[in-house]
């Protein structure tokens, strides 16, 4: 006991100690002086030290130094003038930076595009910056995610993509959290994100952060599997026109175009900025052509009597057409062994004509344009989403004409405060199920209970004494005293030699179970895909809804959400950060998706707190700690705590 309270004081001492170390921060931003364009990962040092550090994406910087004010500062960049500046408080300042008309030597420059803050992140962070977005080899940002440390990017589709990190490769991210600008970008109906299929046009995309693990102290109980972060660019900074046009094979087509401007006031200050976004994107997805045979199923691949193929629907096992028990070899099932109803193919049921349109307006104030980078500014954007793709989840399904919209208002003044509100609309315009739109051809042609009973009919009246004329063993009676005799070796030995004859025999009674059966209502024959029948019924099945015996689902859900945080500092703690938000879920899928048929309104809403504190010891050790609480209405208060302390080298 007396050992430990000696370490606590000893503790308490140094601690004290670290405390009274006079340490002041410097902040500024580096621009060019020509064009105002932020330089990303310039020098700033103290003059005489090894203390500072590198710019940001958006060329800020921030660190803390030893060095009593005034102080000196180096600031460097490759191809600008080497500028001293003295700093004489820790307000931010704004530096102009000369471009060097000409250089006389190679100039060899190593380092890596990462800022001081991101390196002492308690978390793990991947990015993609822009640069590296411009130099993807991939065909877009989104899929040159993939090639990131720690992440697995699934194709579900074309338009479909999909980031996993932490080992959860699923094709369905409920854990996950997108955000652009601190949006969440997911579907209120489906609740998970559509991949960069309603997101940022990469011409606006500035960065992109995974984060990695298990984040929902810092991001809430969505973040469980990850964040990925999406920035875009500020009007301010990125003015002027951009625009490209990419095409590749699956007669793919895409294109963007983005112009933003900025307005000074009568004292030469911007104080109002504006950019435009659309994208336009088209191909011909990729065709599920898969007809082996599923996994662990009785039915192999080249069984006489059908199997269950991977890419085709209503072709599954059924139990009326498992005659697979040894004894039917003895009678006038023989051969039938397990036989399967003839589905639709994924091809004819599924629209591969992929689509994608996005557009957004946002428009930014400065309130006080004087302060420049460092004003507090106003936002108000809204973007726009549709298109036609396919998604998989526990079955496939055709996203047609979905419409997304998505509105936010927002004040904020960076690395200080903000308050954020947006609202975000779906509707899922003529989206369907495909595997269920199969069933229901199926179906409108013929039960299955009277298909595979008009398929055995069939083979017992028509092909066992085919088969009997073949040569096929059967029970013999003996003289008496009566028995029976049978050759079950040599029937099974007959089957296996006559696999060629069993497969066209099969095929005979499928086409005349594929018929209309006149003794039985409201059967017809089945309804082959290319021909005006097959259309017709087809057209009927995805414009009603599954509760009108469709197979179209609707869904015009909502998601209206508010998010404000707060920064600041005292004496004895660098940063504080106070935040709240509450968000509110409006379901309407009229019975489709959700329980909310007549009078049934659902709602769901929750509240989260949090609060973040982090404290430098000297320049190496930052300790960092959070605690979150979220309650969702239905479900009991969640409290998330979380803590570490980093070392920077």
């Amino acid at each position: 006991m007396i050992y430990l309270k000696k370490l606590l004081l000893t503790f308490c001492a140094c601690s004290v100690t670290l405390f009274l170390v006079a340490q002041n921060t410097l902040r500024g931003k580096v621009i060019d002086s020509t064009n105002g364009e932020p330089l990303i990962g310039a020098s700033v040092l103290v003059d005489g030290t090894t203390e500072g550090t590198v710019t940001d994406f958006d060329g800020n910087f921030e660190f803390k130094t030893e060095s009593p004010f005034p102080v000196t500062v180096m600031i460097s960049y490759v191809g600008y003038e080497e500028l001293p500046l003295t700093i004489n408080d820790e307000n931010a300042v704004k530096i102009n930076l000369e471009e060097i008309g000409f250089t006389t030597e190679t100039v060899e420059v190593t380092g890596q595009r990462i800022s001081e803050k991101q390196k002492s992140a308690p978390l793990t962070v991947e990015s993609l910056d822009v640069l590296a977005i411009k130099e993807t080899p991939a065909d877009n940002f989104y899929d040159g995610l993939g090639a990131l440390k720690g992440v697995d990017l699934t194709a579900a589709s074309l338009g479909f993509k999909v980031i996993n990190t932490r080992g959860f490769n699923s094709t369905s991210p409920v854990r996950s959290l997108q955000i652009i600008d601190g949006v969440d970008n997911q579907a209120p109906g489906l609740n998970f994100s559509l991949g960069n299929f309603l997101g940022s046009s990469e011409l606006d995309v500035l960065r992109v952060d995974i984060i990695q693990g298990a984040a929902s102290a810092f991001y809430g109980p969505s973040a469980f599997n990850g964040v990925i972060s999406m920035e875009t660019k500020n009007p301010f900074y990125s003015k002027g026109l951009g625009a490209f046009v990419k095409a590749g094979e699956r007669n793919m087509v895409n294109g963007a175009l983005r112009w933003a401007d900025a307005f000074n006031n009568k004292d030469g200050h911007p104080f109002m900025a504006y950019k435009m976004n659309f994208s336009y994107l088209r191909a011909d997805d990729w065709e599920a052509k898969n007809y082996d045979a599923v996994d662990d199923t009785d039915s192999p691949t080249g069984n006489p009597g059908g199997w269950d193929r991977v890419n085709s629907y209503g072709d599954e096992y059924f139990s009326l057409g498992d005659f697979s028990d040894t004894l039917n070899v003895r009678t006038d099932r023989a051969g039938l062994g397990i036989f399967h109803r003839q589905g639709y193919n994924e091809i004819d049921v599924v629209d591969y004509d992929t689509r994608n349109i996005k557009a957004n307006l946002a428009v930014h104030f400065r309130t006080n344009p004087s302060k420049d980078f460092e004003s507090p500014e106003l936002i108000l954007s809204s973007s726009f989403g549709t298109g036609t793709t396919v998604y998989q989840g526990d079955n496939r399904f055709s996203l047609r004409n979905i419409l997304f919209f998505q509105n936010r208002l927002e004040f904020r003044k960076k690395d200080k405060y903000f308050i954020r509100a947006y609202a975000t609309h779906e509707d899922a315009g003529d989206s369907y199920d495909p595997y269920f739109t199969a069933l229901e051809l199926l179906n409108r042609a013929k039960t299955n209970e009277n298909w595979y009973q008009d398929y055995t009919e069939y083979w017992r009246n028509n092909i066992y004494g085919q088969m009997l004329e073949g040569g096929i063993p059967k029970p013999e009676t003996a003289p008496p005293p009566i028995f029976v005799t049978f050759d079950e070796e040599g029937a099974f030995q007959w089957l296996a030699d006559n696999q060629i004859e069993l497969t066209q025999w099969h095929a005979e009674a499928a086409a005349v179970a594929n018929q209309e059966d006149p003794l039985v209502p409201d059967d017809t024959d089945f309804f082959v895909p290319g021909s005006d029948r097959f259309k017709s019924a087809f057209d009927s099945l995805i414009s009603l809804k599954n509760t009108e015996g469709g197979t179209r689902f609707y869904d015009k859900s909502a998601l209206y959400h508010v998010h404000g945080e707060y920064n600041f500092e005292t004496p004895f703690m660098d940063n504080i950060k106070v935040g709240a938000n509450y968000r509110l879920y409006n379901p309407k899928s009229e019975g489709t998706v959700f329980k909310d048929t007549a009078d049934v309104t659902i709602s769901n809403s929750e509240v989260g707190f949090y609060l973040g504190l982090q404290k430098d010891f000297t320049r190496k050790f930052k300790l960092t700690g959070t605690v979150r609480l979220d309650k969702n209405e239905n479900f009991d208060l969640l409290v998330t705590p979380a803590a570490s302390l980093v070392y920077s080298p």
